[in-house]
């Protein structure tokens, strides 16, 4: 167990190679009830959000949901989350833990008269269960009810208790998130690992979510860096206004100052993480890295740094400091793990 924003998390409960291949093989449950959870609503709630958020939400049906970013003046990135249409002016919002106060105090602020948000984040036990069994598991967790699409959220009953399924991940593999009332939470937890799920820690959650190149807030996103220069302009629609959009239409305009990359190591050396410095072969700097392991799907050292837009070229060769050796890497496509 370690502290995390304010929490007692498990970093293993097996070990962190068993984790993460159960996950990619079978099916794991992490523990995310420390993720947020906000509840907006109110007539003008959809082009409020619409505001605030880098993605379109009026590409949202009923019942689906998108990533999407919250960004401060500068185009600086505040939160990723997914936020999910319940109705047309009703939405579920999933943040992350240590974001949640800065965020609901952020929506608050810019929040108009006549909407309502709350701050559900203490109501519900989140689990998110991952991998090519997680639809079996379900079955068995609660029989007669089908699974979202993906991307999709469905709210249902079972065992009296008001539930919620989401159908997204961070892992690459098939999964959903389970939300269910924080004081039925461990009878769920056991519910799930009876049904076939293992439990899983914060240690493979990070090496699964890295073999794919999901960023994570705080490390691989930041306040001083943009959605464009972390490879995400994808999830911003620039054709609309929402706060910080400008300086992303500056970038994509004249270019961005900086890449986030993915480096894979060519030669051995121990795992690469968070603050090793990047270099050019000739030692020239180019950044430090945000995140950093050694895959357990492709036994070698993988990780993502910002480096110079000019050198971010697929291909380019570089090197990581680790300990003052360096050892030698390439700049990859994204994701390390081809799904």
């Amino acid at each position: 167990m370690v502290p995390f924003a304010g929490w007692n998390m498990p970093v293993q409960y097996t070990g962190i190679l068993d984790e993460h291949h159960t996950v990619r093989q079978a099916c794991g449950v992490f523990d995310i009830s420390h993720m947020g959870q906000f509840l907006a609503h109110g007539a003008g709630t959809a082009a409020w959000l619409n505001s605030m958020f880098t993605n379109n939400l009026d590409k949202l049906v009923d019942g689906m949901g998108q990533y999407s970013m919250m960004l401060n003046e500068k185009g600086g990135v505040i939160d990723d989350l997914i936020i999910y249409r319940l109705g047309e002016d009703d939405f579920f919002i999933v943040v992350n833990a240590s974001m949640i106060d800065e965020d609901y105090a952020w929506l608050m602020a810019h929040k108009p008269e006549g909407i309502t948000l709350e701050n559900k984040s203490d109501a519900y036990v989140g689990l998110a269960i991952q991998g090519p069994a997680c639809e079996e598991v379900f079955a068995k967790l609660c029989p007669g009810v089908e699974l979202p699409v993906r991307n999709g959220i469905l709210r249902f009953q079972a065992q009296g208790d008001d539930l919620v399924v989401c159908r997204t991940g961070y892992t690459g593999e098939n999964g959903f998130e389970f939300f269910c009332p924080a004081e039925h939470g461990v009878a769920w937890f056991e519910r799930v690992i009876e049904a076939g799920a293992k439990p899983c820690g914060l240690g493979a959650r990070d090496s699964l979510r890295l073999e794919m190149c999901y960023s994570l807030n705080g490390s691989d996103l930041s306040p001083e860096k943009t959605p464009l220069e972390a490879g995400l302009s994808w999830c911003c629609d620039l054709s609309k206004d929402f706060i910080g959009v400008e300086t992303l239409r500056e970038q994509k305009a004249n270019g961005r100052p900086t890449a986030l990359v993915a480096i894979e190591y060519t030669g051995k050396g121990a795992p690469p993480r968070h603050g090793y410095e990047v270099q050019l072969p000739d030692g020239t700097p180019l950044g430090e890295l945000c995140s950093g392991v050694l895959s357990p799907s492709l036994g070698k050292g993988i990780a993502m740094a910002y480096v110079p837009a000019a050198h971010a070229k697929i291909g380019t060769e570089v090197q990581v400091v680790v300990r003052g050796k360096a050892v030698p890497a390439v700049i990859v496509k994204k994701p390390f793990l081809k799904k």
